[in-house]
């Protein structure tokens, strides 16, 4: 038998409006609304960071500018088709029934022929101004967000998002493959750290429209088992995003002590928050404050990588070995 805490109910759902306020600011139209423009900058920011694991940084400006507009022109295209496929579960909650397809203040077909548009312009950007191995893993990524997580997982398995986020973890690969014409271990230690990101990160958020979710019957971590498990499953994913972080010290062609060093504070208040929140699931507020610090921890790990790539950083290196090798050679005995 279940306990009893893991069964209790979280408080009243928020609204997205209420747990991303800058949607309250700004009103799209609404041929950008079904794009999904507030995702594409973090999608855009892993997929420099899987460019700045590789040794083909930096890269050419107009490379750089070919890769970045092929990226977010799929991730819109992705936005798109996911708004077209839950158009009719949209319509059916007071949350969001006033998007711009269930509302018609945009018609279906404008937005599939804006999807396809997008799609091929992000193909042909990728494949002339790129490589073929960047455009295939760019159409890869939409298609595992549409048809993978939206399509089959999302309304299937309390499981969705973590298999399902393999589509936002695919933009580090698009960035290795960009910079370099393959995938090095850099880009796949990448790929797995946003892999484990993404359910800690998307069930906080979970956490706080729980009750959008059980309406329209997805089932979602939350819905199904409740805050208490919901927030251990929390924890175990934000620890496994903090060791599996580290690993970028070795993942870095070079400035990876510097690396090292910065990471910390950004794991420490990650480790907080996770903590914090799993001593008491059903506090909204802290379920909050999870997500929004989950995104910029990611942005963080991403601008790490690019400083780490600056020439001081590689000085700051070999800085650093000196001082272990004195230290070890303070340590160990001389060999006579």
């Amino acid at each position: 038998m279940a306990s009893s805490a893991s069964v209790a109910p979280m408080p009243p759902s928020l609204t997205r409006e209420e747990v991303v306020p800058s949607r309250k600011r700004i009103k799209l139209p609404p041929w950008l609304e079904v794009a999904k423009p507030r995702l594409i900058p973090l999608l855009l920011a892993t997929t420099l960071g899987g460019m700045a694991l590789t040794e083909g940084w930096p890269l050419s400006s107009p490379r750089l500018a070919c890769t970045l507009g092929g990226g977010a022109l799929a991730a819109a295209a992705a936005g798109v088709l996911n708004c077209l496929w839950e158009q009719e579960l949209d319509g059916r909650m007071l949350r969001t029934s006033g998007r711009a397809l269930p509302s018609g203040r945009l018609s279906p077909s404008a937005a599939f022929i804006g999807a396809v548009s997008c799609t091929l312009a992000a193909a042909a950007l990728l494949v002339s101004g790129v490589n073929c191995l960047a455009a295939g893993l760019s159409l890869l990524g939409l298609c595992s967000y549409v048809l993978l997580y939206t399509a089959l997982l999302k309304p299937r398995t309390t499981q969705n998002i973590v298999v399902g986020g393999v589509a936002g973890a695919i933009p580090p690969l698009v960035g290795a493959a960009a910079a370099t014409g393959h995938i090095g271990l850099g880009g796949w230690w990448l790929f797995a750290l946003v892999m484990v990101w993404t359910p800690a990160h998307f069930w906080a958020l979970a956490l706080l429209l729980h009750d959008d979710y059980r309406a329209v019957g997805i089932p979602m971590l939350p819905v199904v088992k409740g805050p208490l498990v919901t927030t251990r499953a929390i924890r175990r994913y934000g620890w496994a995003t903090i060791l599996l972080s580290f690993l970028g010290i070795w993942a870095l062609p070079e400035g990876g002590a510097l690396y090292g060093l910065l990471i910390l504070p950004f794991n420490g208040r990650l480790l907080q928050m996770v903590e914090r929140l799993a001593a008491e699931p059903n506090n909204r507020v802290r379920a909050k404050g999870l997500f929004r610090w989950s995104i910029l921890y990611l942005f963080g790990i991403c601008l790490l990588l690019v400083m780490s790539r600056m020439a001081g950083s590689a000085q700051f290196d070999l800085q650093v070995r000196a001082v272990v090798d004195i230290l070890a050679g303070g340590i160990l005995p001389v060999a006579s």
